[in-house]
């Protein structure tokens, strides 16, 4: 029986020639990552467990994104907590303010991350390597303990659906799109613990940030993993970046897939989540004109430069409305360096928006962007849950970042195409 991508990566992490969807197996980790929420809380669980020893101090990623700069005395005291462990075990990717991202955009962009390598990490959208052809999966913080000290993981091998591409996007049409469109189709569920695998002659007509942007949002249909097959766009990302030896793996002809689902990228429009579930979609001509008060571009989802570019040039020369917050923030510092030397930045703050260093803390209601009762949102982040940004009467519309800037420019949901 032929295996995915998928279950060939985590055959080969498992030291096995063959492994079958339902299989219980236990694979050696690559990386296993924490950010300033979850990792103090594995950190607790290692030191009760009585752990005096890591896997491996190269292997080991803690990047404090959520709540910093600190927001207040809590999120300091878990930020420190951080790092002492990280100084006491010489953990060397350890990124604090001022060399942080947000770290699904930064572990790609420092090479941490590559090919057939398997990664879990104690947040949901570690699914994101998958668009570089890794098997990564988000993991409860008692599981990056085990991780951190013994550099394995169990799973239980995912099977799979399969993602069919066909076309090109047109203007102003994006992963985003591509990923809210399947959710749209399949459900928050229609994906549970099973590996979402790309394919297709579209998949080459897709960017890199296209992709990440995908992978990213696999949780949100409930997969255990989004992944993409390694092409020429994939080996000119990681060309310079990664410099051990990787390995991709392709689907055998033969491979077993509970499910096709075909996307013609050509028929795609630009596409928003009302509230309050990822597949609660539309297309922005049928919502046009839904009042917002607040903007967010950024996030582990859409923070990167192609999503910095595609907001400036909708903002160029344009002003945000009146009554209407925009915040913008770029996911890793060399993404703010990108983004001034290009003059999104300037474009920015010249429309009158707020550019932040980067941090998740308005996508999870954290911090820098918290709703009021009963404001709406636009939103290039991953989730509109209930209360997910401030109080429970307050809702988010998730979007592109095209769609989220003409939107911050109209103070209504907007199609770009129409400015």
């Amino acid at each position: 029986m032929g295996m995915t991508m998928t279950q060939k990566i985590l055959a080969k992490h498992a030291g096995l020639d063959q492994v079958e969807a339902g299989q219980l197996i236990e694979a050696r980790l690559d990386m296993v990552l924490g950010n300033d929420i979850t990792a103090p809380v594995a950190i607790t669980e290692f030191r009760k467990a009585g752990l005096t020893e890591i896997f491996h101090r190269d292997k080991i990623a803690i990047v404090l994104d959520h709540s910093v700069p600190c927001k207040d005395i809590k999120s300091a005291q878990l930020c420190a907590q951080a790092r002492d462990f990280a100084r006491e075990y010489h953990i060397t990717h350890f990124y604090d303010v001022g060399q942080m991202g947000v770290e699904h955009a930064l572990l790609p962009e420092k090479g941490l991350v590559a090919p057939g390598e398997a990664i879990i990490g104690a947040d949901s959208h570690t699914c994101t390597y998958g668009a570089l052809g890794a098997f990564s999966t988000g993991v409860g913080s008692t599981d990056m303990a085990a991780g951190m000290a013994t550099g394995l993981a169990w799973f239980k091998v995912p099977p799979a659906l399969k993602v069919t591409l066909k076309g090109r996007l047109r203007p102003f049409v994006s992963g985003k799109d591509v990923m809210l469109h399947l959710i749209g189709l399949i459900g928050v569920d229609g994906a549970l613990y099973k590996s979402l695998e790309f394919t297709g002659e579209g998949v080459s007509a897709l960017s890199m940030d296209d992709r990440f942007t995908i992978s990213n949002m696999a949780i949100e249909a409930g997969g255990k993993n989004g992944i993409f097959p390694v092409d020429g766009v994939t080996r000119a990302y990681l060309d310079g970046r990664v410099d051990r030896p990787w390995e991709s793996f392709e689907a055998d002809p033969d491979a077993v897939y509970e499910r096709e689902v075909v996307i013609d990228l050509n028929e795609l429009k630009s596409t928003v989540a009302l509230p309050h579930l990822p597949s609660n979609t539309r297309t922005v001509d049928q919502v046009a004109g839904t009042p917002i008060q607040q903007v967010i571009i950024g996030s582990c989802t859409n923070g990167r430069l192609e999503d910095m570019r595609q907001a400036a040039e909708v903002l160029k020369g344009r002003k945000v409305a009146p009554g209407v917050r925009c915040i913008v923030f770029p996911a890793t510092q060399q993404i703010m360096l990108d983004a001034m030397r290009l003059g999104y930045v300037e474009t920015f703050i010249q429309a009158g928006c707020a550019v932040s260093t980067p941090t998740c803390g308005p996508c999870l209601g954290g911090h820098m962007g918290v709703l009021s009762d009963g404001e709406r949102a636009i939103s290039t982040t991953n989730r509109n849950f209930v209360g997910r940004m401030g109080p429970v009467s307050s809702e988010i519309i998730l979007a592109s970042p095209s769609v989220a800037a003409a939107s911050a420019v109209t103070g209504v949901v907007t199609d770009p195409a129409t400015l």
